[in-house]
């Protein structure tokens, strides 16, 4: 994967190239986001640093732990989406990328580095007295806080040398909600356990970061000048609980946070299975759209949230190591025309490219994806 090398000066890489297909691209969304049909069925790749790295050739403990590495290999990917992936981006900005750390950040928990691979959180809450001993830090006052934002602050100073016409997109210092944030920064396992055992306690503790989301939302905007109305969340834990422990102890919390920073839209991620929650997620959160992941079933979906709740993904990325053949492209043209006609459809990777994919591979799937997709749709399964 390491053919598609970053550069070592400065990055002549200028997205503005590409306005006319951005805006082309922007109103294939909008219309999907309308529930309406445009030419043809939208599609989203997310590709993120991880993947970045590993198609430059760059190790990815230094794309997460080094500022200007962070840098030149997003200029490098983004390059490599509007010249050979193609396809429908409505922007490009680089943006600061410290991996999967704000909660260890924030909780002051260990994170531990190894060579090319992602940053992780050592988990430090073990018993009941951790939970009723957990303290939320102040925003202002926090030293992990602190540091994501000056961090943020070297990486605009790097892009603006090493990639001068590419922006850097704005920075808000944010953790998962509460049952993700959780698992977190204590053994899944033992979250889990809560819902039999303590349920009670899972609360408090659901409460405490929920305080804690809401402190550093406010916070960012305070920081930004801003006021957040559209709000997107990952919660992939929630795919393994029930349908009524969702219903009574998860999707309150979530549905705080939606209803305070998500009254313009709410956008929802989780790898899944997500099939027992859907009906949940478009008429108690009422998401406006909704990246169902890898592991769900497309049909599933549609039964429960066509028409309410934009679906996003279902591409699982299992499929993908190796060439785009027959068996791939069944699953391609099942998505399409199960989920695509009416509009209300982005085909997309579930969650994002795993390092492992092919370029190509990806490539291939983007022109098949946009070939079978023109509306209206006909396609034989």
């Amino acid at each position: 994967m390491g053919r598609f090398m970053k550069s070592r000066g400065v990055c002549d890489f200028d997205p503005g190239r590409y306005a006319g297909r951005m805006r082309e691209a922007e109103a294939r969304l909008k219309a999907a986001y309308s529930f309406s049909e445009s030419d043809r069925v939208p599609v989203t790749i997310p590709v993120g640093g991880s993947y970045f790295a590993a198609m430059t050739g760059t190790n990815i403990n230094d794309y997460y732990s080094d500022i200007e590495t962070s840098v030149r290999t997003q200029a490098a990917g983004f390059a490599w989406i509007f010249e050979h992936l193609r396809d429908d981006r409505t922007g490009c900005s680089l943006y600061l990328d410290l991996g999967p750390v704000y909660e260890g950040l924030l909780f002051d928990c260990e994170i531990q580095y190894h060579d090319n691979t992602s940053p992780r959180i050592v988990p430090q809450l073990r018993t009941r007295q951790d939970i009723l001993d957990l303290e939320i830090p102040d925003p202002e006052q926090s030293p992990g806080v602190a540091h994501a934002y000056g961090q943020y602050e070297r990486f605009k100073e790097a892009a603006a040398t090493i990639a001068p016409k590419m922006q850097v997109a704005p920075f808000s210092f944010s953790i998962h909600p509460p049952l993700s944030c959780a698992c977190a920064i204590m053994d899944p396992v033992l979250v889990y356990e809560m819902f039999y055992t303590e349920p009670e306690l899972l609360c408090v503790f659901f409460d405490k970061l929920l305080e804690a989301y809401i402190a550093l939302r406010d916070y960012a905007d305070k920081r930004n000048g801003t006021r957040t109305t559209s709000l997107g969340m990952a919660d992939d834990n929630s795919a393994f609980i029930s349908a009524d422990f969702y219903r009574r102890y998860v999707a309150p919390h979530n549905k705080a946070l939606y209803d305070r920073y998500g009254t313009r839209s709410r956008h929802l991620h989780a790898d899944g299975p997500n099939d027992h929650l859907f009906g949940i997620i478009a008429d108690y959160l009422k998401v406006t759209a909704m990246d169902i992941g890898g592991f769900s079933n497309i049909d599933a979906a549609v039964a429960a949230m066509k028409g309410k709740t934009v679906i996003e993904g279902n591409v699982n990325v299992r499929d993908l190591y190796g060439t785009f053949d027959d068996t791939a492209k069944a699953k391609v043209r099942h998505m399409i025309a199960t989920a695509g006609p009416g509009g209300g459809y982005l085909f997309a990777i579930g969650g994002e490219a795993y390092v492992g994919v092919s370029p190509e591979t990806l490539i291939d799937m983007v022109a098949y994806a946009k070939e079978i997709g023109r509306y209206p749709i006909t396609i034989d399964e």
